[in-house]
Protein backbone atom coordinates (compact mmCIF):
# COMPACT_ATOMS: atom_id res chain seq x y z
CA UNK A 1 0.00 0.00 0.00
CA UNK A 2 1.19 3.60 -1.20
CA UNK A 3 2.06 6.12 2.02
CA UNK A 4 -0.20 9.04 1.22
CA UNK A 5 2.38 12.46 1.07
CA UNK A 6 1.00 14.83 4.12
CA UNK A 7 -1.71 17.53 3.03
CA UNK A 8 0.00 21.13 2.21
CA UNK A 9 -1.93 23.91 2.88
CA UNK A 10 -1.22 27.39 1.46
CA UNK A 11 -1.79 30.95 3.05
CA UNK A 12 -1.47 33.79 1.16
CA UNK A 13 -1.38 37.47 3.02
CA UNK A 14 -0.33 40.74 1.61
CA UNK A 15 3.39 40.01 1.79
CA UNK A 16 4.13 36.75 2.30
CA UNK A 17 2.79 33.07 1.67
CA UNK A 18 2.62 30.26 4.78
CA UNK A 19 3.01 27.11 3.84
CA UNK A 20 1.73 24.45 6.56
CA UNK A 21 2.62 20.87 6.17
CA UNK A 22 2.14 17.95 8.97
CA UNK A 23 2.45 20.80 11.55
CA UNK A 24 5.37 22.52 10.33
CA UNK A 25 5.21 25.87 8.98
CA UNK A 26 7.53 27.58 6.36
CA UNK A 27 6.64 31.62 5.73
CA UNK A 28 8.23 32.86 2.12
CA UNK A 29 8.40 36.82 1.98
CA UNK A 30 7.24 38.19 -1.37
CA UNK A 31 10.38 39.70 -2.52
CA UNK A 32 10.75 42.48 -4.79
CA UNK A 33 11.67 41.26 -8.32
CA UNK A 34 14.97 42.22 -10.20
CA UNK A 35 13.94 45.16 -12.55
CA UNK A 36 14.85 42.94 -15.40
CA UNK A 37 12.24 40.82 -14.45
CA UNK A 38 10.44 39.85 -17.91
CA UNK A 39 7.35 38.39 -16.16
CA UNK A 40 4.81 39.75 -14.17
CA UNK A 41 4.40 38.66 -10.85
CA UNK A 42 2.38 39.06 -7.79
CA UNK A 43 4.79 37.38 -5.79
CA UNK A 44 8.71 36.58 -6.42
CA UNK A 45 10.07 33.89 -4.05
CA UNK A 46 13.84 33.17 -3.95
CA UNK A 47 14.81 29.56 -4.10
CA UNK A 48 18.06 30.44 -2.47
CA UNK A 49 15.94 30.82 0.85
CA UNK A 50 13.70 27.76 1.05
CA UNK A 51 15.92 25.65 3.38
CA UNK A 52 14.47 24.89 6.60
CA UNK A 53 11.42 24.96 8.08
CA UNK A 54 9.71 28.16 10.62
CA UNK A 55 10.65 27.27 14.58
CA UNK A 56 10.05 25.40 16.25
CA UNK A 57 11.20 22.91 13.50
CA UNK A 58 14.02 25.40 12.09
CA UNK A 59 16.66 22.47 12.22
CA UNK A 60 14.64 20.40 10.32
CA UNK A 61 15.79 21.09 6.42
CA UNK A 62 13.67 20.53 3.66
CA UNK A 63 14.21 18.49 1.35
CA UNK A 64 14.49 18.23 -3.08
CA UNK A 65 11.14 15.85 -2.76
CA UNK A 66 9.35 18.23 -0.30
CA UNK A 67 10.45 21.52 -1.85
CA UNK A 68 8.88 19.93 -5.51
CA UNK A 69 5.71 19.34 -3.52
CA UNK A 70 5.90 23.11 -1.67
CA UNK A 71 6.26 24.38 -5.40
CA UNK A 72 3.49 23.11 -7.07
CA UNK A 73 0.70 23.50 -4.26
CA UNK A 74 1.90 27.43 -4.24
CA UNK A 75 1.87 27.35 -7.88
CA UNK A 76 -2.10 25.45 -8.05
CA UNK A 77 -3.27 27.79 -4.92
CA UNK A 78 -2.07 31.00 -6.43
CA UNK A 79 -3.61 29.84 -9.69
CA UNK A 80 -6.46 29.04 -8.39
CA UNK A 81 -6.65 32.81 -6.95
CA UNK A 82 -5.63 34.17 -10.39
CA UNK A 83 -2.23 35.53 -9.32
CA UNK A 84 1.32 34.94 -10.52
CA UNK A 85 3.87 33.76 -8.43
CA UNK A 86 7.67 33.77 -9.99
CA UNK A 87 10.50 31.15 -8.30
CA UNK A 88 13.98 32.38 -8.92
Amino acid sequence: MARRSPAIDIEITEGAIRVICSGRVLTLPNETPPADLDEEADFFIRLDDIEHWDAPHAEEPIDVGELQKILEAIEDKLEASGLIVVFD
